[in-house]
């Protein structure tokens, strides 16, 4: 552990502890996998999703969270995610036709002059209490982005003259997709689902890495977080999400809603035959059905009923593996997060 945290002489390594990617298992969250976390986090509705700040206090302390603690956790992210009118003014003004994580990964950068850890570096703070301003711009951050990511959301869709305020009696998802315009309480379980099932994802990912990579140079949390979201951003990663929903888009256009399991595996055969992946299924790590994908399939089973483009994820998930495996190239054929997560939203 001291040559890891003291420099490890030219041996790549990578520290971290917040999450664990499991082959079989999946991921979990300081040693509690999605279904029990799932089923005893903090939750706004009995029987509903857990809520994002019950999350972080069980990523950033390893324990679940009292009604104290998760009351007065809410509290303060909710104040700590307030921006400037000068910051939300320089959001509101990117280009209409910047990719949204292009303009996200700007936003945060607009947030960067208040940085607290730049501010004690400046300063000449001690070495050993780096991680005390960079715990602050951590937590600054992750009350933040909802704010960002929903005026980028009305920069690209919406009407960014009339984004909803922030409100302190909801929770950080409740919040969040308030502030995106939608005011179904079902919507909002949907997003607690989300941010939960994306909360962590290990430290070797392309993003975690990017941010851990940049961090490492001392630049700030703000500088490192925006280099993670550049890093997501590629198709090979969080561009995923706009991928899979993309090929089942083209897949409707091209066979209707009256599709068949047959087309869907003549899909996949012109699919690959092209030279194309499909996108969605396979994993570097996983072996077996993405547990994440099982939330999002048990969430659409209770609320949403009788949608076409649910019932072609479902169908999905029955007939690409199989098709998938046919080819006796694929270590791993089932689904991963990314094959419904468009298609539900």
């Amino acid at each position: 552990m001291s040559q890891i945290i003291g420099g490890m002489r030219g041996l790549p390594g990578m520290l971290y502890e917040t999450s664990k990617l499991h082959p079989t298992k999946g991921i979990n969250y300081r040693g509690h996998d999605l279904f029990k976390i799932r089923e005893v986090a903090p939750k706004t509705i009995p029987g509903g999703q857990p809520i994002p700040e019950g999350v972080l206090w069980l990523l950033l302390t390893g324990e679940f969270p009292s009604e104290s603690e998760i009351a007065e956790l809410k509290e303060e992210i909710y104040r700590r995610g307030e921006l400037t009118a000068e910051e939300e003014t320089l959001i509101k003004s990117l280009p209409k036709n910047m990719h949204p994580m292009t303009q996200f990964s700007t936003g945060v950068m607009m947030c960067q002059p208040n940085s607290k850890f730049a501010k004690a570096y400046a300063d000449k703070i001690h070495k050993t209490k780096y991680w005390e301003p960079t715990l602050e711009d951590a937590l600054d951050l992750c009350a933040k982005v909802s704010r960002i990511a929903a005026l980028v959301f009305h920069n690209c869709y919406g009407d960014n003259k009339a984004v909803p305020d922030r409100d302190p009696s909801l929770d950080y998802s409740a919040n969040y997709a308030n502030m995106l315009g939608f005011q179904d309480k079902d919507f909002w379980e949907l997003m607690r689902l989300y941010i939960t099932i994306h909360a962590d994802h290990e430290g070797g990912n392309v993003s975690a890495h990017a941010t851990h990579l940049v961090g490492s140079a001392l630049s700030d949390p703000y500088l490192s977080f925006s280099a993670g979201m550049n890093g997501l951003a590629g198709p090979l990663h969080g561009l995923a999400n706009q991928e899979c929903l993309g090929f089942i888009l083209d897949f409707k256009k091209k066979y209707g809603d009256a599709w068949t399991k047959a087309d869907i595996a003549k899909h996949v055969d012109d699919t690959l035959k092209s030279g194309r992946v499909v996108p969605g299924y396979g994993h570097a790590v996983l072996r077996e059905t993405d547990p994440r994908f099982i939330c999002e399939l048990d969430f659409a089973e209770r609320y949403i009923k009788n949608d076409n483009l649910v019932d072609l994820v479902k169908a999905n998930y029955e007939v690409i593996p199989v098709e998938l495996a046919k080819t006796g190239k694929i270590k791993n054929p089932f689904p991963n997060v990314d094959a419904g997560s468009g298609a539900l939203l």
